[in-house]
């Protein structure tokens, strides 16, 4: 069962990149963070006649996920309980057996800004129901843009980024909370190329140039961890024209009900 996240940065000028995407690789689960439409603009129609369930959040301008599906979700969740969110960050369903949680975390701005310690409570929250969602559904994979780059190998240039947003002690802190809940991260079961990003900013040539960062993660339940076939990040829609600054990343589960969602 493949399952594939990726951060469009509008899927009003994406859309065509998206369908070639899925046309090319096949995932049988895709989620999506910032759509940046509101829920009466996504475009439920054309995914539908490309085979394509849809299961969306949006707002107007910023923000927005969606799960994607060949099998139709069960039992979805929009947004995290237990918190006062305005903003369209989250969304969860079962898919063939999985319990597929999609996610946009917050950029926070700046380490000291209020934005700061909005992603803070927000990341709190997220491992509070996670370790509730992780004990009803041990086969859960949480895949997004985390806006978090967990390890100094995860930076093109640690020293620069220290102690900055993305790369603060605070935020990979947070990181590691969800791997005591009992996530894996997916990326790091296997030998990875060196210098492995997911985003680039569109300034200063940082794609040409391969400077960016490994923000957007894969993670499995430890009920999965034996099932994981591979992980990795797809760069080249990142050297498309107008392309999203992030790239798709991928997992390949070996699991029973694969074959019902192709």
């Amino acid at each position: 069962m493949k399952l594939a996240t990726w951060n469009v940065n509008s899927l009003a000028v994406r859309l065509p990149q998206l369908l070639d995407w899925l046309r090319a690789q096949q995932p049988d689960v895709m989620v999506l963070q910032e759509t940046k439409l509101i829920d009466a603009r996504f475009p439920q129609a054309e995914l539908l006649a490309a085979g394509w369930h849809a299961q969306f959040l949006g707002q107007p301008t910023y923000n927005g996920v969606a799960l994607l599906s060949k099998l139709p979700a069960q039992e979805v969740q929009r947004n995290l309980p237990g918190i006062d969110e305005p903003q369209a960050r989250l969304i969860a369903g079962n898919v063939g057996g999985l319990r597929v949680v999609g996610a946009y975390f917050p950029n926070g701005q700046e380490p000291g800004s209020e934005k700061f310690a909005y992603k803070m409570r927000w990341l709190q929250a997220l491992e509070a129901w996670l370790e509730q969602q992780l004990a009803a559904y041990p086969a859960l994979v949480l895949m997004g843009d985390f806006n978090v780059a967990p390890e100094d190998r995860d930076v093109h240039d640690p020293e620069a980024w220290r102690g900055k947003i993305h790369c603060t002690d605070e935020e990979r802190q947070h990181f590691r909370r969800l791997l005591d809940l009992g996530l894996v991260d997916a990326f790091r079961l296997f030998e990875q190329p060196a210098k492995s990003w997911s985003w680039w900013d569109y300034r200063n040539l940082a794609f040409r140039r391969n400077q960016g960062l490994r923000i957007d993660h894969v993670l499995v339940g430890q009920a999965l961890r034996a099932s994981v076939r591979g992980c990795a990040i797809d760069r080249a829609p990142r050297g498309n024209e107008r392309p999203s600054d992030h790239a798709p990343v991928w997992v390949d589960i070996d699991w029973p009900q694969a074959g019902a969602a192709r």
